[in-house]
């Protein structure tokens, strides 16, 4: 059924009392937090000694875990600001930071997600912070950017991790699109990869959300590059990766799926069909966003049945994914005022469906609710307006999902935390009907390499300590992707090689079959054409021919000739037509396929693997 959806109304920030507090910046000094308050909705569980959450962390079907395989869960709060043109987390008019982020621990929250703007990767200088009485007296003169590593590496400390959001391209406002033409993809991709690059080593940082709320014209499965959020998701991603491959993804889903719409960010109706791939596997975490009435009236909220059609309707458009054991969910924004009887039975509905810890443990939704600060003008937050006690009704909703904290992580860090540096060359040295054998350069390391970890179609398969692998047990006649990591004696691992795509043989002996294929390239920067040559270098006639080689997704495939040409991933499969598939020996025949570059930076640059029958 098609939804009659009002978009979600901007939330907007408490106008006058950020005017206010910028007018009073010099003379606030801060208020003590009452130990009462502060205490104030704290469960046992949340209060319990941290068992789990160390080091970086990774998925297993519809669980995240830690470093050592430990379920953990989520349980955390939004604190906005360095998306605006404040620069820097609201409220430090009034507090100190670690003072803030004392009081978000001792309330059970075990996560922080922080949302920016690309704006600060400018160098901007955050405004209204209070500096008075030696308050926040370690972030004068830094930028927000250095601001930002204050507020981590103290969070780590003492045991909460932290979920980066890029929230908006500038600090003007929110944008459907993960991109506009101020700030283009490729600025989008170079900030997510200089992000992730300059937390590299600190495990406090578990993951980044990619972009806040896409909603129409973004698409989910489209397959048009400018729309399509999962295409660019997986952009994005590899982005990430690219740079800290030991981070979760979180992909927020978009606003309307097949005709069925919902909340900006919130629908993953898609997501089971056209999952986000990447090329380190157990990294996406899907995400959702829901709400209530005092951000805007949806159709669910006045069914006769409601609030038990609640779940029904957060099973349509999210929650199947985690039912379904098909990846981990986290409701990276949920909020109210609750101020109308429905938002309260709306938020007691959607707390109980997010699973008890007490019951479930980690082996529940993923949450961070919206938000910490007060002046979220459509929710309102955990602080009352005085930016120091607490909305005890509201943070009392949220008990029964609140989850134990972590230990300390990140910081200064010590120790050998330098990964070694990507096994390049990356070949298929041979194959045979059940086996591919590949071949690379050695990786270097400031200590020293311990050996390599071999992945096909993103599996780890082996650990050899060389520079050769073969991977044996293969069905003939079947394509498979690999790439290589590197390892060193500390357990930092490599981001991974570029892909090689390796196609067994036939199976049966004697049909004297074999081909190869080259790729020349005509390359014009935003595009290119790729022609590539098939030689059958056996004894005997071939029947068909089949050459696959991977592409980066950014290199988006818009025709071709002479062949067949599909695309699963990142790999690339041409198959002979009615009329070239028969070539004698040492004869040859091409085909070409024509691609347009969304990234400038994608490497077409590809090494083909040829198979022929006979």
């Amino acid at each position: 059924m098609h939804l009659q959806l009002r978009r979600r109304l901007t939330r907007r920030l408490a106008g006058c009392a950020a005017a206010l507090a910028a007018a009073l910046v010099t003379t606030l000094t801060a208020p003590a937090v009452p130990a009462a308050q502060a205490a104030t909705g704290t469960t046992t569980t949340a209060a319990a000694a941290a068992t789990a959450g160390a080091g970086y962390w990774h998925t297993s079907g519809r669980q995240i875990l830690d470093e050592a395989g430990t379920p953990v869960r989520i349980a955390g709060i939004n604190w906005f600001g360095f998306e605006t043109s404040n620069y820097v987390p609201h409220g430090l008019w009034s507090r100190d930071y670690k003072s803030m982020i004392d009081q978000m621990k001792s309330l059970g929250y075990n996560t922080i997600r922080l949302p920016y703007s690309d704006d600060i990767f400018k160098g901007t200088t955050p405004t209204s912070i209070n500096t008075s009485s030696g308050m926040n007296a370690d972030l004068v003169g830094l930028n927000s950017l250095g601001v930002m590593d204050k507020l981590v590496n103290y969070a780590g400390s003492i045991g909460m991790k932290v979920i980066l959001d890029r929230h908006r391209p500038d600090s003007g406002g929110q944008s459907a699109l993960w991109y506009t033409a101020s700030v283009p993809e490729s600025t989008w991709l170079a900030n997510l990869k200089t992000i992730a690059a300059r937390y590299a080593g600190n495990s406090a940082v578990v993951g980044i959300d990619l972009h806040n709320e896409p909603h129409d014209p973004a698409c989910w499965g489209c397959g048009d590059t400018s729309t399509d959020w999962r295409l660019a998701a997986q952009r994005g991603g590899e982005a990430v990766l690219s740079a800290n491959s030991k981070l979760l993804i979180f992909v927020e889903g978009v606003q309307s799926f097949n005709g069925s719409s919902y909340w900006w960010g919130g629908n993953l109706q898609g997501a089971g069909q056209y999952p986000v791939q990447l090329s380190v596997p157990n990294r996406v975490v899907y995400s959702a966003h829901d709400y209530a009435t005092s951000v805007a009236q949806q159709t669910w909220f006045s069914d006769p049945s409601f609030p038990s059609n609640m779940p029904g309707v957060w099973d349509k458009n999210w929650g199947y994914l985690f039912n379904q054991n098909i990846a981990p969910v986290w409701v990276g924004e949920f909020g109210t005022t609750l101020q109308s009887t429905t938002d309260q039975a709306w938020l007691k509905a959607l707390v109980q469906y997010l699973r008890p810890t007490a019951t479930y443990g980690a082996d529940s939704f993923q949450w961070t609710f919206w938000s910490w600060n007060p002046n979220s003008g459509d929710t309102g937050g955990i602080l009352n307006d005085d930016w120091t006690t607490v909305n005890t009704v509201k943070d009392g909703y949220l008990a029964s999902v609140k989850a134990p904290g972590f230990g300390s992580s990140g910081g200064t860090g010590t120790g050998d935390v330098q990964a070694p540096s990507v096994p390049g060359g990356l070949t298929v040295s041979g194959t045979t009907a059940s086996s591919v054998s590949l071949s690379w350069t050695a990786s270097t390391d400031n200590t020293a390499v311990t050996g390599y970890d071999v992945y096909r179609n993103g599996a780890k398969v082996g650990s050899p300590t060389g520079t050769s692998y073969t991977d044996s047990g293969l069905s003939a006649a079947t394509a498979y992707s690999y790439t290589v990591r590197a390892k060193d004696a500390a357990g930092n691992v490599s981001a991974a090689s570029a892909a090689v795509t390796a196609t067994t043989a036939t199976g049966g002996t004697g049909t004297g079959s074999g081909c190869s294929a080259t790729i020349s390239l005509n390359d014009w920067g935003s595009g290119l054409t790729a022609t590539v040559t098939v030689t059958n270098t056996g004894t005997a006639a071939t029947k068909g021919w089949q050459v696959s080689w991977t592409w980066p997704t950014s290199l988006q495939i818009s025709g071709g000739w002479g062949a067949n040409v599909t695309r699963s991933g990142q790999t690339v499969t041409a198959t002979s037509l009615s009329y070239n598939g028969a070539l004698a020996p040492a004869a040859s025949t091409s085909f070409g396929v024509q691609a347009t570059r969304t990234d400038a930076s994608a490497s077409a640059t590809a090494t083909a693997v040829c198979t022929a029958t006979s």
